[in-house]
This record gives structure tokens, sequence and C-alpha cells, in this order.
């Protein structure tokens, strides 16, 4: 007998059946509450990353925060841009699958629910339940029952009576809206989660894949072309447009994670007039835009006020008033040399730059930032020295520092701050040297004079990176409210004629004019302790030059430690200190005569005016430009950063956050009661009906038992 085969026509069906299988259970997968609830984990657990991680921030940013393995690490892992981030637009996709089976699963059920009321339950079977009650109505089985319907139909519940041999069984129900909220609740996740597919940049690369547009990476945005630009019937965007006073803009930017796209927008945006107000913090108060919109296609022109949390729509476009920036203002400014005298007159705009050749080296000038009002604390130190180190303390008016107003109002037990004493000291502008690497110092100076500890005093600020705070150089001001005097002993130290000439006076004025030798070594120690604190002396062929000091009091320090024995370093060192602060006198009172002023006298506001002099010569030795630039007047021009949306998922959203309160609601305040009433003639009672109930809830709450027995009460007479 011939051994059996498999038939190759059964190959086909068995591969069918398994696939089959499989489908089967990845629909139950998907379908599951525990798959779908899972998700919704994960996406809260990434959301809080989001929130925590700023996003779309620069990159430097991050680096400066994380550091270069991190950050590049956490950068391929899309945690910078986590709600565009294809795993995370993935994670909703699936989100969105597996609620709406959940729902189309359990719909048809519930719906049959809503018509079934339970009334084939067997009589024995009332007895199994926790709230049950058994007694008699004076009335006959169908007199009850018409007294028991019309009383369930009057208090809300909806009852079904089913005819039997022996007796009448009700079936009621109330609170089937529960079920409801069941169905809302998940209905509100399918909403919530499409509108932000929508309004996500989903739509824009899809978009962006169809035209076949690219993703612009530079940072001059004047040379985008048509592969960088959308056209305005683009569904979906959001993105942000600026508009300096007086201009108008019809372009907005879009950000991607690797770079930015540019958005036409279907009329254009003109900014009348930027207004702002502030509180005695800095803090605005209130900011708004007066703006005309221009119609590109009929030419109509519509007028409109955008205010914080007031938009303005416009051909299904909505523009919300994001924050404020400088438009280009123009700033007239004075390049003052710290050593030399010549200077010269410069006139600059915000976002503007200039190519400065000296010899074979060629720097850029760039013009960063302008801001008009400064709101410090006084109370405290504002800021430091350049050699000392600051922090920038400055309120910036377009930034609100959420953190720190809520710790200002968490009450006396939480104070974190000291006592304030807030001013507006008035303009300050930065800007950047950058050299033909590439590499950019960022300066930061002050307009007027800050009166700190006494003296009043210009600040110069200088960091090395965007994420350091400024250091500041103290610059005091002399009796005129400037910063001349201090230029003119700056540049008089610099000059060793001027250092000879200022040592020969201190010396004829500090030794006795019958002792020439001793005038002659106090000109020659005078002399050396300027070359010293000019940073002019040069070091020795056996001085280690790595870590040496080029000037300034440091440079007298390491000189003193070098060439002093260390019994002697602390008298010599109050020697050499008292002929510094003579000659630097001396050398002062050259520089007044220079500037055709009065010779300065000797007193207390001179003596502070030298205190300070003498700090911020040494700091200056360390300040890393031969120049500085101070602002002597600007005009300012402001600009409106509007954030433009097309949000077709709002809607959806909306919906569904009212789809969500309504279910949750349902299903935590509305509880479904069940109850089965069985009606038959009492025995031996004539015209009398014996009544037997129970009563069941989706919750069983502390306050069933008390329903359950009002409910026995206006119902039947309960059996003892």
């Amino acid at each position: 007998m011939a051994p059996m085969t498999e038939k190759s026509s059964d190959r086909p069906a068995a591969s069918l059946a398994i696939s089959r299988t499989l489908l089967a259970d990845a629909m139950e997968l998907l379908a599951s509450m525990r798959f779908a609830i899972s998700l919704l984990v994960v996406i809260c657990i990434t959301a809080v990353i989001g929130t925590v991680v700023k996003q779309n921030e620069p990159m430097n940013n991050y680096v400066n925060q994380f550091g270069p393995f991190w950050s590049e690490l956490f950068g391929r892992m899309d945690l910078y841009t986590v709600y565009s981030a294809w795993w995370f637009l993935l994670m909703l996709g699936f989100l969105v699958v597996s609620t709406s089976l959940c729902i189309a699963r359990h719909t048809p059920k519930i719906l049959r629910d809503f018509k079934t009321y339970k009334e084939t339950v067997r009589e024995q079977s009332l007895q199994a339940f926790r709230h049950k009650g058994l007694g008699y109505l004076h009335l006959g089985p169908e007199a009850s029952l018409q007294q028991l319907n019309a009383w369930l139909a009057a208090h809300g519940w909806r009852a079904r009576a089913q005819v039997r041999n022996t007796g009448v069984m009700i079936g009621a129900k109330k609170g089937s809206a529960h079920k409801v909220g069941y169905l809302a609740a998940h209905s509100a996740i399918v909403l919530i989660c499409l509108g932000g597919l929508l309004d996500g940049d989903l739509l824009v690369r899809m978009v962006m894949w169809a035209q076949g547009k690219s993703i612009y990476q530079g940072a001059d945005f004047n040379k985008m072309t048509a592969e960088n630009r959308l056209g305005p019937n683009n569904p979906s965007f959001r993105g942000n447009l600026f508009v300096p006073e007086g201009s108008r803009s019809a372009a907005a930017l879009l950000n991607m994670p690797t770079g930015v796209v540019m958005q036409e927008l279907p009329f254009e945006v003109e900014l009348k007039k930027f207004k702002v107000e502030y509180y005695s913090t800095g803090m605005p108060k209130l900011f708004a835009s007066d703006i005309v919109i221009h119609d590109r296609e009929t030419g109509a022109t519509q007028a409109a006020t955008v205010k914080v949390n007031e938009p303005v729509t416009y051909r299904g476009l909505t523009l919300y008033q994001s924050s404020f920036e400088d438009g280009g203002s123009e700033l007239h400014l004075r390049m003052r040399n710290l050593s030399g005298s010549d200077e010269a007159d410069l006139t600059g705009k915000i976002g503007g730059s200039v190519t400065m050749t000296q010899g074979d080296s060629k720097t850029t000038l760039e013009f960063a930032d302008l801001r008009v009002i400064n709101v410090e604390n006084l109370g405290g130190a504002t800021a430091g020295a350049a050699g000392t180190g600051a922090s920038d303390n400055a309120t910036d008016v377009r930034r609100v520092d959420l953190v720190g107003s809520l710790e200002q109002h968490l009450g006396s037990g939480a104070t974190t701050v000291s006592k304030k004493n807030l001013h507006n000291v008035g303009p300050s502008f930065s800007y950047k040297i950058r050299d033909a690497s590439g590499q950019a110092r960022e300066f930061n100076n002050y307009m007027l004079p800050l009166e700190l500890e006494g003296q009043r005093v210009y600040l110069l600020g200088v960091r090395e990176a965007t994420g350091e705070n400024f250091r500041y150089l103290r610059v005091p001001a002399d009796g005129k409210d400037s910063m001349d005097g201090w230029l003119a002993m700056r540049r008089a130290l610099a000059d060793p004629v001027q250092r000879n000439r200022a040592a020969r006076r201190y010396a004829e004025a500090a030794s006795p004019s019958d002792n020439p030798k001793m005038r002659e070594q106090l000109e020659a120690t005078s002399l050396r302790v300027l070359t010293l604190f000019a940073g002019a002396a040069g070091l020795r062929a056996d001085t280690p030059k790595q870590g040496a000091a080029v000037g300034g009091l440091p440079a007298l320090s390491d000189f003193i430690e070098r060439e002093v024995p260390e019994a002697d370093r602390g008298r010599v060192s109050e020697v050499l200190l008292r002929i510094l602060n003579g000659s630097l006198f001396e050398l002062y009172k050259q520089g007044q005569q220079q500037l055709g002023q009065p010779t300065p006298e000797a007193g207390p506001k001179t003596q502070a005016f030298m205190t300070q002099a003498v700090l911020s010569l040494s700091d200056a030795m360390f300040y890393p430009a031969p120049m500085f630039l101070q602002l002597n007047d600007f005009k300012q021009v402001q600009a409106s950063v509007f954030q433009v949306t097309r949000a077709p998922g709002r809607n959806l959203v909306y919906a569904g956050a009212i789809l969500l309160i309504i279910g949750v609601f349902a299903m935590l305040y509305i509880r479904e009661r069940r109850l089965w009433i069985w009606l038959e003639s009492a025995p031996g009672r004539a015209e009398q009906t014996r009544v037997r109930m129970a009563m069941s809830s989706n919750r069983d709450t502390p306050d069933l038992p008390t329903e359950f027995e009002a409910l026995k009460r206006q119902l039947l007479h309960e059996e003892a």
C-alpha cells in the first residue's frame, strides 16, 4: 500500500490559514486595551522628555548643556525634535489605529446593551445578588405591575416586563449613559491624535516630498531658492513671520529638524506700529502690533491689532503675537582706542556688519543687538571686572522668567532673592568681532554710566561663547560723567614717553630736593613699576612664559614673588603700591592737561576715582580687544515676530477635548444600575402580590446599599 502524501493543493490552504491566524492575532493585539494603554504610557513619557528638553534649539546650546558625546547621541535619537520625530508620529498612528479598533469592537456591544434590559433573568437567580429584598403589595399582579411601571418611569428608570406562566419579571435600568462615556473618551483620544498628526509637520513633509522641495540649512535666508519655498496652498503649517516697523512681509519660516523652509502666504503683513508697556521689573506688561493685511490676490486691505492671546484670523490663517525683536535699529558709535589717540565715528545697523582691515588681517564687526531698557538690581552686585568674572543680571524684556516669577511669589518660607533695588539703567548694545577663521567674541557695552558702590562706572562686557555670562570691565566716569579721563590715563600708560615723564614728576614731588641720588633711585623704581603695570617690561630669558602675567597688578605680584625674598615681600608690596598709585596720579594729571582740563586736586572724589581707575587699568590689560565701541545715539526700529498657523486639526482637537470632558465625567459620575422585580401571586393571600427584587451596579459605591433600602421602602412592604 503506497504511503499517504500531502496534496500540493492543501499547502496554499494551510499557508492561508496561518496568515489568517497571524492577522487575527495582530488585530487582537492592536485592538486590546493593554496595547493601547502601553502606547499611551510611552507617549506620555516621550512628551515629558519633549517638555524637559527644549525643542528646536541651536545645536550649540545642546553641546553646551550636555557635552559633545551626549548632545550628538540625543540628536540622533531626535530628542530635540520629539514631536516631529518619525517614531513619535508612528506611535501616534498606532494609538489611533488601536483606539479605533477598540471602539469598533465594543460599539456594537454597547449599542446592543442599550436595548437590553435582561428581563430574562430567572427568578431563582435574584437570590444570589448582594442587594435583594422580599415584600408584598396589597394589589393583584396586574395592578401591581401597572403601579410599579408608573413609579419606575416617573423616577427615570427604563423598564421592560416579561410575562411568564408563574409570574412577571421586570428588568429596569438607569444610568446607561455611563457607556457613552467610554465611547466619548476613546473617540476623544482618536480625534486629539489625528489633530496632532494634521497640525504637526507630517503634512509639510508630505507636501515637500510630493513637490520635490528641500530643507535649507544655511544662515543667509536671502539665498533660499524655489526648492526651499512652499506655496500658499500648503494645507497645514506653523511658522514664524518677522516684520520690522514700516515694512511688509509675506513669507514665514518653518523650523524643521535640520533647517528651515520658507512658507509663502496669500497676503502681506505690514507693521505700522509696535507698542509695548513694561512692569517695574522690566518685564513686558503688554505688547501689541498694529498691522495692515494686504491681500495678494484681490488687493484688499484690512487693518487689525494683534495682541498676546488676541490673534487675528484672515483667509483661514491665524496670526499670533509671539515676541518682538530689533528690526534693524540704526546705531551711532564711536570707536575708541585703548592705547592710541586715533578714534573714528561709525554708523551701523543691527543685523549688519562691517569689515575692518589691519595690516594683513581682516576682522568682521557684527552689530548683534540693541536693548533700550535694562532693569538692573542695584541692591546687589551688578557686574564684575573683566578679569574677575561676573554675571549678566540685566532683565531681558523680550524674555519672561517664569520660574523666577513663581519663586518670588512663594512666600517668606521660600524666598530665593534678597531685597531688590530695581532701576532702568538705560540702553546697551552688543556686537561681535569675528576673525578670519570664523571665531567670534561678543561684547556688550552700556551707553550710560551706572552707580555701583558709590562710584559711577561704564560697563564694558565681553564673553567668549554664547552660553557664558558676560564679564564686565568697570571704567570710572570722570567729573564730566564721561570716560575721557580714564581713557587719557590708559593711553598715557601705554606711551613710554609719558611714563618717563610721570616717573620723573613723581620722583621730584616725593623726594627731597637736596638728595639727587634718592630722586634718581625713586624715578627708576617708579618707571620700573609703571613699565611692569603697563605690560611693557617683557620677560627675562630664564622666566617661563607659561602663565606669566602680561601687565596690571598680577604682573607686579609676579615680579615681587620672583625678585623679592619671601620675608620682605609684605613691606616691598606696600612700597611698590604706594609708588604705583602716585605715578598713576601723575599720569592722570598729564591726561587731564592734554584734554584741556584743570589739574585735579587731591580729595575724596579724586581718591575714589583713582581707586577704581587703578583696578580698571589692571583689568584692561586682559581686555581681549585693542579698542571698544561707545554708543552715542541710536534710532530704534522694532520688529514683531508673529506665529502664523493653518491648523486643520485644531477643530478636531477642540472636539476631542469636549468629548474627553464628557467621557471622563460620564465614566466617573454616572453609575449604571440594573433592577429586577419578580411579581407573582402570594400563596394563601388573596388579592396580594409577592414581590422579590434585586439590584446591581457597575460600581459598588458606599451609597448603593442606602439607595437600595430607599427603593425597597418605596416599592414594597419588606417581609421580616
